[in-house]
């Protein structure tokens, strides 16, 4: 495998340096995704009694890059924990699972009012049984009044089951909630299912696609994927958030989670590099011409013969990268229509940001 690198010293790049408040380390030279005046949240809810149905974990591997085997050590959540997506400008929420929001002892509106989705988490390993009563009782009683939310049941903890069992559980899951729904007189809700397990890609895969539904532009980046990746002739492409390696937005062509794994661990070989070399744009003093001109470039890397694949990356601004996955054999010789190519989706993907 080979790895090349485009203007080595801005590949080093502040990408991903994010404080401790959230915000970004560095100069952040392009405007994050936005939603103009309205700012949604996502509410990440469980209920939780002797045994964890996994919330806390999910937060903390996804949005504070916590190893998995480290959650083992998380009590369990007693207040509200909120994360931040700077590139989207919306919040996620992880509330307590031993509480019943719909109670009447909270504001239903404080809580609740501009929810773009709620991820409800389910343990397969333990009796689901009532987390089933408690999720479809919050979808029947906040439909009519917040009917633009979208539910997401992550039916989490499925790594450890057998295949049969597992595709079992997940069936058994999904009927039960239907049945539910439907004899509370909700025939179509709004209602997706993901198995996902904190001990490899899917529970990355699985908020992907979830925050994509939150995305309002999401059409409009879809079609300019396809169109650079027919002209460039890519097998995949995607637009990633470097710090949570949650893809924002990706072209229509069906995908295989062997290639999200590809480009996740890409760009964790990218982040740890930068970890160690990266440059930091907010330089303390005043910049001499050489770093101005570094500051200009836009970084970017490339890896070849990767599981036989050339897989291209391009910063985008301090939170997203672009990534596109080839299996062309000349792809190093057309890498200069590939620039072009990306240089003009990037152009238009910022005029697209900036309307909001």
């Amino acid at each position: 495998m080979t790895v090349q690198k485009e203007h080595s010293q801005a590949s080093m790049m502040s990408m991903g340096q994010i404080d401790s408040a959230g915000e970004p380390n560095g100069d952040v030279r392009y405007p994050p995704m936005g939603f103009g005046k309205q700012k949604p949240k996502m509410l990440l809810m469980g209920l939780e009694k002797a045994r964890s149905s996994g919330k806390s974990s999910i937060s903390n591997v996804v949005f504070r890059k916590m190893a998995p085997h480290d959650t083992l050590f998380l009590e369990a959540t007693t207040a509200i924990n909120k994360q931040v997506m700077p590139f989207m400008d919306f919040q996620i929420w992880d509330l307590p699972g031993q509480i019943d929001y719909l109670s009447g002892s909270f504001s239903v509106s404080s809580i609740f009012s501009n929810v773009g989705g709620i991820i409800w988490v389910i343990d397969a390993q333990d009796n689901y049984m009532e987390p089933i009563g408690r999720f479809t009782d919050t979808v029947v009683q906040l439909t009519d009044l917040y009917p633009e939310i979208k539910y997401s049941v992550f039916i989490h903890k499925t790594d450890s089951l057998t295949e049969d069992y597992r595709e079992d559980t997940i069936r058994d899951v999904m009927q039960k909630i239907s049945d539910e729904l439907f004899d509370n007189g909700l025939e179509n809700p709004p209602v997706n299912y993901y198995p996902t397990s904190i001990y490899d890609h899917t529970i990355f895969e699985a908020f992907s696609k979830v925050i994509q539904g939150l995305v309002p532009q999401l059409p409009t980046y879809e079609t300019l994927l396809d169109t650079v990746a027919a002209t460039c002739r890519f097998q995949k492409v995607y637009i990633f958030d470097v710090m949570s390696k949650v893809y924002i937005a990706s072209d229509t062509k069906p995908s295989d989670l062997s290639t999200y794994e590809l480009c996740s661990d890409f760009i964790n070989a990218i982040m740890d590099i930068s970890d160690i070399y990266g440059w930091r744009r907010n330089q303390p003093s005043e910049p001499s011409a050489r770093d101005k001109d570094i500051a200009a470039q836009t970084a970017e890397a490339i890896v070849c013969g990767a599981k036989g694949y050339t897989v291209y990356l391009r910063e985008l601004n301090v939170f997203l990268a672009f990534i596109g996955v080839s299996n062309e054999a000349n792809f190093e010789k057309e890498k200069a229509m590939v620039d072009y190519n990306v240089q003009m989706f990037q152009d238009t993907l910022l005029r697209v940001l900036d309307r909001g």
